[in-house]
């Protein structure tokens, strides 16, 4: 944990906080302390609120973390900051914050005030020691990737991902020079055997989407470790709620926030969760050991130690790729976090029960969920995900992939799109929409079948959810 270190003008070299962890840093200025601003001890200090935060529950964090009300006029609900901008004090007050001297809100694009509060809550409850949220999870995903990687680096992926990943990691990235590895999860052994002398990320999703497999994060970190390798994990479908990623080794933790952490389907939004466990002066990353070009000479980890990636996907991802969220964006992805740890788990119940009920009716070929004790998975998801699996259930039917599409068509509670996540149940057919791009085998090593249905399920009453898909099957037939 982030709690001393050497900050700007030689303010403190002190521990804090007893009874805690400490972990030294450097955050002196780049510039020397000949340069007087506040910008680095100011990013210390809100590590040390983040660090009183995180001695809460997760669920008293997302409805408390990051908002100081006597910052907002008393406001008990948090404020959306709906501006594009902010009002410089003088011109010396607006280069020191271009020049990095002096901490403060210069354009929405970089950061603002509502969506700072989004990102403590969500630090907080993931366990990490900062966070940046982006217009959506697609958006945190390729600026999290294209901070770290170059033309002629390579990645090492899961191949068990939700088909817009696959498609971002197997055909846009290679256009910049980044090629990936796509492997079978399930042999962990795997991931050692595709690392190359240029791999700088291994990237997979804690449960998979839509294949809802459930992979061994701390075997995988372990490899990841001993490699130098960043573990880049997307926690989307098991929330935080469910599985904190960085207590298994996880360097860095992604989510769409569009989908529960929002949960009602009314905004777009994605987040990264810095762990601040990676040591990036290994020489695998020299961008972040020589002096930056954008920055006056900035050396990221010399000046923000376990800060440095975190800051840098901000201060340059953020800034050149410019995929902002929304304010109001951010306040509506706020309600929906404040009330996450609710809903999870009666998603989580019903989902269950569902799978439950799937296994029994005549007209279905197989049922997955990985909290069925027949689940191929079970004994990870009860290691992994013991409070819950989340609300994805997929199955098949004996008619195959024309019945499939049948019953996708004839269902009235179930709502046929292109989400997941939503309070309200939700269906959709993989093979022929969110992975039709991808070639048969791809979709096979994805988990995809031509019979496949996803469900969504939400927070219906599931006897209304049952008889639903019952007419639907019975359309079908």
């Amino acid at each position: 944990m982030l709690l001393y270190g050497n900050v700007h003008d030689d303010v403190c070299n002190a521990t804090v906080l007893p009874g805690l962890k400490y972990i030294k840093i450097n955050i002196l200025s780049p510039f020397g302390n000949t340069t007087k601003g506040t910008f680095f001890l100011d990013l210390f200090l809100q590590n040390l609120n983040l660090l009183q935060m995180s001695e809460l529950n997760k669920t008293t964090n997302s409805l408390h973390a990051g908002h100081e009300t006597q910052l907002t006029e008393g406001t008990r609900a948090v404020p959306i900051y709906q501006t594009t901008s902010y009002v410089f004090n003088d011109t010396e007050h607006a280069a020191n914050l271009f020049g990095l001297k002096e901490f403060g809100y210069i354009y929405t694009r970089l950061n603002n005030p509502t969506n700072d509060i989004l990102e403590k809550r969500l630090a907080a409850i993931e366990g990490g020691v900062g966070a940046a949220v982006f217009s959506s999870g697609t958006s945190a995903i390729s600026t999290t990737l294209l901070t770290l990687l170059k033309n002629g680096d390579h990645i090492v992926s899961s191949s068990s991902l939700y088909g817009g990943t696959y498609n971002l990691l197997n055909v846009t990235l290679p256009r910049f020079g980044i090629e990936t590895s796509f492997i079978d999860p399930k042999i962990v052994n795997n991931f050692s055997e595709a690392i190359q002398a240029n791999t700088k990320a291994i990237f997979i999703e804690s449960l998979g989407n839509p294949k809802l497999d459930v992979l061994d994060i701390e075997a995988i970190a372990q490899i990841a470790r001993q490699n130098n390798i960043p573990l880049i994990v997307d926690n989307t479908v098991a929330t935080p709620m469910l599985l904190n990623p960085i207590k298994y080794g996880a360097n860095i933790v992604i989510h769409s926030l569009t989908k529960y952490i929002g949960g009602q389907g009314n905004s777009l939004g994605g987040a990264v969760i810095d762990a601040g466990t990676f040591d990036w002066t290994s020489g695998k990353f020299p961008e972040f050991t020589e002096p930056s070009k954008g920055y006056h000479g900035l050396k990221y980890s010399e000046a923000l130690g376990n800060i440095a990636f975190i800051v840098k996907l901000r201060i340059e991802g953020l800034r050149d790729l410019g995929g902002a969220l929304s304010p109001y964006n951010s306040f509506q992805i706020i309600q929906g976090l404040e009330t996450l740890s609710v809903r999870i788990n009666q998603h989580s119940k019903n989902a269950l029960a569902f799978a439950q009920w799937l296994r029994a009716h005549e007209q279905v070929e197989w049922v997955n969920y990985p909290g069925l004790e027949t689940s191929e998975y079970h004994s990870l998801s009860q290691k992994y995900l013991p409070k819950g699996q989340s609300g994805i259930v997929t199955f098949g039917l004996k008619g195959g992939f024309e019945a499939a599409k049948k019953v996708t068509d004839a269902t009235k509670l179930f709502s046929l799109l292109a989400n997941i996540g939503d309070s309200k149940s939700l269906i959709i057919h993989p093979a022929s929409t969110t992975h039709q791009q991808l070639t048969e085998e791809q979709q096979s090593s994805t988990g995809v079948t031509p019979d496949l249905i996803r469900l969504s399920i939400g927070l219906e009453d599931i006897e209304d959810l049952k008889n639903d898909l019952s007419q639907a099957i019975s359309a079908s037939l």
